[in-house]
């Protein structure tokens, strides 16, 4: 009886070995980097997870994700409350990029948005005056894009009875938006952004801004985080500014398309193998919000030559999973 139970037990143990090496990513509002052959992905963590701020997972392949061996931290923190950064809780929502050498992080924290830099991709990120961006109200959700031009732009969400897109210039040098060229971006105009299935006031959020081919597109998420339709679309436009034409198609990414609930508020990158993709986190389950879990999806982009603009859509059967497995850190 013994030797017949051994083996039940082995694959049992085994299994669960596995289930405690491998396990879900649960950031939210997510953003990824690449750089060097890998992918650098980081975003809102859960209210229990660690120290608040920023923390980083690399990965090679977008599916299995570690601690960067190089970490200079050992739960991978690269940017961290009250080291030299503005904020005391709220920290949410970030996008790195790199200008001349320098790292930097926008992110909300306070419900304000904020800018830090670091001279190392894996921080720390700390600012030289510890501030806002724009103190005058509250705005969060940043993204900054440059230009063709040089000129950069901020993007956020102000509050106005609910939430809504702004564009304003933005001056790297002094970090601040130039006040004047503050616009909104549009209204909530489309049925799919305000459904009955959590009640809210207008919300628009979570933007990422492209150019292609003379053309803007921003991607924005729609609904409040905790209704089951929160969805992620896209608007066109000729200028950083608008006026924005959104696609008659939208959401591009809904639980209708991708399977599961809230999926939103993410961020667009090229991966390594030239593929666009899309970063996003979902509702934990259908009974509860959070922890929300991360997820990448290939999206796919079109010419539409008759409307001169590009097409989105996502390959949603190709849905990525990522998830954390232990790796050995190198110590400096």
């Amino acid at each position: 009886m013994k030797s017949i139970l051994i083996y039940p037990l082995l694959l049992f143990s085994a299994l669960q070995a596995s289930a405690q090496a491998k396990r879900e990513i649960f950031f939210a509002d997510v953003t990824v980097y690449v750089e060097g052959g890998k992918y650098y992905l980081t975003g809102s963590k859960s209210g229990n997870d660690g120290p608040q701020g920023f923390a980083f997972l690399e990965s090679k392949d977008l599916k299995t994700w570690t601690l960067p061996a190089k970490s200079k931290d050992s739960l991978g923190m690269i940017l961290t409350k009250g080291d030299h950064t503005f904020g005391t809780k709220g920290f949410w929502a970030p996008q790195i990029f790199k200008d001349k050498g320098t790292y930097y992080m926008t992110y909300t924290a306070d419900e304000q948005t904020v800018l830090a830099e670091s001279k190392s991709l894996l921080g720390p990120y700390r600012q030289k005056e510890v501030e806002p961006i724009d103190g005058a109200e509250k705005n969060i959700d940043s993204y900054i894009f440059k230009d063709s031009d040089g000129k950069y732009y901020l993007y956020c969400v102000r509050f106005d009875k609910g939430n809504y897109l702004y564009a304003a210039e933005f001056d790297l040098k002094t970090r601040k938006i130039k006040p004047e060229t503050l616009k909104r971006c549009f209204d909530q105009t489309e049925p799919w952004e305000a459904t009955p299935n959590f009640k809210s006031g207008p919300i628009m959020e979570g933007p990422t801004v492209i150019k292609l081919k003379n053309k803007y597109y921003l991607f924005y998420s729609a609904n409040h985080f905790q209704n089951i339709d929160y969805a992620i679309g896209y608007a066109v436009a000729d200028s950083p500014y608008g006026p924005w034409v959104k696609y008659k198609n939208n959401p591009i990414i809904h639980r209708s398309i991708v399977g599961e609930n809230g999926s939103g508020h993410g961020d667009l990158f090229e991966g390594l193998d030239k593929q666009l993709y899309y970063v996003y986190h979902i509702h934990n389950s259908s009974e509860k919000v959070g922890p929300r879990r991360t997820r990448i999806v290939p999206v796919v982009k079109q010419w539409n030559e008759e409307a001169n603009v590009y097409t989105f859509s996502v390959k949603e059967k190709e849905v990525i999973v990522p998830v954390i497995i232990p790796a050995k850190r190198v110590r400096n």
